[in-house]
């Protein structure tokens, strides 16, 4: 089966973006409005987020957190 590029994937709600990082939609909702977090989009009423933009916002969690820990280690 060929796989869907990201563009075409499925918005995620915020119950999805919130089980994946398994963290409360309080959570998220209090990012958002601190402009933080993974991008998200108002569709209408709803919020939305892009599954890719998700996963590269949460890779980059990982190498910004591994250079604050090397940083640490030099200072």
């Amino acid at each position: 089966m060929e796989e869907v590029p990201s563009r075409f994937e499925q918005l995620w709600g915020i119950e999805d973006v919130s089980a994946y990082l398994m963290l409360s939609p309080k959570t998220l909702y209090g990012w958002r409005c601190r402009k933080y977090g993974p991008p998200s989009y108002r569709v209408g009423n709803k919020i939305r987020y892009r599954p890719e933009e998700v996963r590269t916002w949460l890779d980059a969690q990982e190498v910004r957190a591994w250079v604050d820990e090397q940083n640490s280690l030099v200072s």
